[in-house]
């Protein structure tokens, strides 16, 4: 950290706060070089993810979107909310420990999948065919089978 008095380059950090319940950090440093004291706040800092959808238009990244289209395929399932909010957890944190700021909802979609697929076939089955966009039987057929292969 720069002195904002003399413009040095070290200092040390005297006192460390958390402030905004915990949202950040307050650390108060003093210079090496001229003795003088100031104060730093550090927080983290928010990546604006974008998701581009399949006609290629793009939006702001939505969580709940995602725990929506969740629930919407556990419905009438034994998946308590907790697990579904700890699968939406998890995607998300793994989205934004991608570093990048789109994201294809194809991508999103495959890891709302492979989620499922771990919890429970039946939900797995609802959101796919959504997802897939399964124009007939036969399409929702193949992927059943594809399944029951890996099983």
């Amino acid at each position: 950290m720069i002195c904002p008095f003399c413009e040095y380059h070290e200092t040390k950090v005297i006192d460390t706060r958390p402030t905004d319940e915990g949202q950040k950090i307050r650390r108060r440093r003093e210079c090496i070089s001229c003795k003088k004291r100031f104060t730093t706040y550090e927080k983290v800092e928010n990546i604006q993810l974008m998701v581009i959808k399949k006609d290629k238009t793009r939006e702001s990244f939505d969580r709940n979107k995602i725990l929506n289209g969740i629930i919407k395929a556990c419905e009438k399932r034994s998946i308590p909310l907790k697990k579904i909010e700890e699968i939406a957890d998890k995607i998300e944190k793994t989205i934004l420990n991608d570093m990048e700021n789109e994201i294809s909802s194809y991508r999103i979609g495959e890891l709302v999948m492979q989620e499922l697929k771990d919890i429970d076939d039946v939900a797995y089955v609802r959101f796919a065919s959504v997802y897939r966009e399964f124009k007939d039987i036969n399409t929702f057929m193949d992927e059943l089978k594809k399944m029951l292969n890996k099983n």
